[in-house]
């Protein structure tokens, strides 16, 4: 048996980034960028106001104030996404709506609530009219520079940034209908088992439904790939060998159950058959029986294969630990880590045969501490202890028991 870390680093040693694509920005999120971004304009494209209010000089608005109002001629109106038809002059306003551009000569914008607009309102029915000022109002005020946000030919987001809403609101803003990005892996994924069954059938006596298939492939689909359903294989090697063979024309090939050491396990006389294995064993709790290796095409392809266990439970908690990273390194994501806090299990765990640990834990913050507990019986067939947790307890090898109250590591899950 390798460790955890062994097995992850020859995994990973196998995984590169894939090619580049161009995509819809809304069809982008959660890709990488592949290359930097430039604005070609400015943003906002010109000078405009950030309030309702009057453009006006502010040389007009000198010492007014409430009791003695600087009257001003309203020359016109302008609304956003259109232009004034005239500049503004001394003692003269044009009255503006919040994103329309300033109009020429002004160069600041009284507030509508620093007028006395609401006591003239009924004035305001046809231009010219008159508009007391009762605010003395520098230059610059409420106006929003060309360019303020991004300034033409600016590096707006960087190569290597994964792409969230606000990326997409920045790109619409620069005018982006696609962005360059790192294509989506392609992932097989294949259940074994002559137990399973499709959800689309009934059982029979001595079946299981097929939750695997669907469980990884939710999880390909949570970290932003693209999944492929192969169905069931059944525990022949002609069968097993067909259905492998329809996944190779994806990134990775994810199969689970076959890995053991059962005479019905199959998966890695096949790989050997077909390919090579580097490993099929690692020193964890739940998942010892993984297997990785590469299958070989006809063409003298090489898709990489990761086994997961069969065992539900096992099989999630492998794909997180594994086939997660290989998605994000395909993907050109750096930072594929979980985030690991040290908390106060509650209950108490055994640790009887030198391998590392994972347990379903609930985690929840109390009194400024991560307590943890755990999330039931903790066999690796019981997938509902799965479906109650949003982290892993991580029992090291050395440690034998755990006690309620000890404090242990925990990977957040959500």
């Amino acid at each position: 048996m390798i460790s955890v870390e062994e097995a992850l680093e020859k995994i990973l040693s196998y995984f590169r980034e894939l090619e580049t694509e161009e995509k819809p920005i809304l069809e982008s999120l959660g890709q990488v960028l592949a290359q930097d971004i430039h604005s070609t304009i400015d943003v906002p494209p010109a000078d405009n106001s950030a309030m309702d209010g009057y453009a006006v000089r502010a040389a007009d608005t000198k010492g007014a104030s409430a009791t003695s109002p600087k009257v001003l001629d309203v020359i016109g109106e302008v609304a956003a996404g259109s232009l004034a038809d005239q500049p503004v002059g001394p003692g003269k306003a044009v009255r503006i709506m919040t994103g329309a551009p300033v109009p020429p000569g002004a160069d600041t914008v009284v507030p509508f609530e620093d007028t006395d607009e609401t006591a003239s309102s009924e004035e305001k029915r046809a231009f010219p009219f008159r508009v007391g000022i009762m605010k003395e109002t520098p230059e610059d005020c409420n106006i929003r520079r060309a360019g303020e946000d991004v300034p033409r030919g600016a590096r707006v987001l960087e190569k290597g940034t994964e792409i969230r809403p606000s990326h997409v609101g920045v790109l619409a803003s620069l005018g982006y209908r696609t962005a360059p990005v790192m294509r989506r892996p392609r992932v097989a994924v294949l259940a074994t088992g002559n137990e399973l069954a499709d959800i689309s059938e009934p059982l029979k006596s001595g079946q299981l439904y097929n939750s695997n298939t669907y469980s990884i492939s939710a999880q390909v689909i949570d970290c932003g790939a693209v999944p492929r359903a192969l169905g069931i294989a059944r525990d022949q090697v002609s069968d097993l060998t067909e259905k492998v063979r329809k996944g190779l024309d994806t990134d990775l090939l994810i199969t689970s159950g076959g890995v053991s050491r059962g005479d019905y396990d199959m998966v890695k006389d096949v790989l050997v058959q077909q390919g090579e294995i580097t490993f099929w064993t690692v020193r964890m709790k739940p998942g010892k029986p993984l297997a990785f290796g590469v299958f070989k095409t006809a063409s003298g392809r090489r898709v990489p294969h990761l086994g997961l266990p069969g065992n539900p439970v096992s099989a999630m908690i492998t794909f997180e630990l594994f086939a997660r990273p290989a998605i994000f390194k395909m993907m050109g994501k750096k930072n594929w880590s979980r985030p690991i806090v040290k908390g106060v299990l509650e209950d108490s765990l055994s640790n009887r045969d030198g391998r590392r640990v994972y347990a379903r834990v609930y985690v929840e913050r109390r009194d400024g501490k991560y307590i943890a507990r755990l999330t039931g019986p903790q066999g690796s067939g019981i997938l509902t202890s799965m479906a109650q947790a949003n982290g892993l307890a991580i029992i090291s090898e050395e440690v034998t028991q755990v006690r309620p109250g000890d404090q242990v590591p925990l990977m957040l899950l959500d």
